[in-house]
């Protein structure tokens, strides 16, 4: 059995200390919450803690993740280890490494992917660090991955940093594959070749190429609407997309599909865009087009 301090219960964290805890694992967290939290500060749970201690920051990125590894830094010791499983800019992990290395404190960070299902189904966790911090919290990470080879739900990606760049990657990836399946629904929707949408959809879950876990989120939401009609198309990017496509332009790697997925997101926040309407002005001054004039 192993012990952990875990800050943050919110829908990730919360769920991540439920599976360790059906794991056998003692799970101490930590949340501004008093309803969920087991301690009353960080100093509390840090004291709670046998050492060397493992702590698990599972809160959002930036600036509240800076600061709440700067305050373990001042409340752990010597030999412990820090873990930040939150969706932090790879370059930060360097500033939070180097700062508890001073103190002789480990640091790994780990992408975790999974949201609120990784509490029965696992987590895909890509970690990156020391080998020998990697070991030492491994009987953590095997709790948290899925059933099966740990190769197929865990990957050391490498140094401090790998694994927070590597979970970018993963969710740039995420981005494309869900833009294609949302543009795959409305052309089947606008042609009105096919009867029962939701049907052909949820033909694709067995024997086609397509067939994916977030094929099978798509058929459970048409099965709850089958006309999306309860949804706004509006849509938040996480802020890793973008790193992406940064990532992309310093490398010089074309990354098209990715691209146009965030620049739908974009789109899809505007009422009424100044673009379009300076389009359709366009349109309708070298070719007469018909234009929509605002009612």
């Amino acid at each position: 059995m192993a012990q952990l301090g875990l800050i943050g219960l919110g829908k990730m964290g919360f769920n991540m200390r439920e599976r360790l805890r059906a794991a056998g694992h003692e799970v101490i967290g930590y949340d501004r919450n008093p309803d969920v939290t087991d301690s009353t500060s960080l100093e509390d749970m840090v004291s709670k803690l046998d050492g060397p201690r493992i702590v698990w920051i599972m809160v959002p990125a930036g600036e509240p993740t800076r600061q709440t590894v700067a305050e373990l830094g001042n409340l752990l010791s010597e030999g412990d280890l820090v873990i930040d499983g939150g969706n932090s800019k790879y370059t930060d992990d360097k500033i939070n490494g180097d700062l508890l290395a001073a103190k002789k404190i480990g640091y790994l960070d780990c992408g975790v992917s999974g949201g609120v299902w990784g509490k029965d189904n696992g987590y895909g966790l890509m970690v990156g660090g020391a080998a020998s911090d990697v070991e030492k919290a491994m009987p953590i990470f095997d709790a948290l991955r899925p059933e099966g080879p740990r190769e197929e739900g865990f990957s050391h990606a490498g140094a401090v940093g790998s694994g927070h760049y590597a979970k970018m990657i993963h969710n740039g990836i995420e981005y494309g594959m869900m833009q294609a399946f949302a543009e795959g629904f409305e052309l089947l929707e606008a042609a009105k070749v096919v009867e029962n949408v939701p049907a052909v959809i949820k033909g694709w879950q067995r024997g086609t190429v397509v067939r994916s876990w977030l094929l099978d989120l798509l058929v459970r939401a048409l099965d709850e609407d089958p006309e999306l009609d309860d949804l706004e198309g509006y849509v938040e990017d996480s802020g890793e997309g973008r790193w992406t496509l940064e990532e992309a332009i310093n490398n010089a790697v074309p990354a098209p599909v990715i691209s146009a997925a965030l620049f739908a997101r974009f789109a899809s926040r505007q009422e009424d865009s100044a673009a379009m309407r300076a389009v359709a002005a366009l349109r309708n001054q070298f070719g007469g087009h018909a234009v929509k004039k605002v009612q």
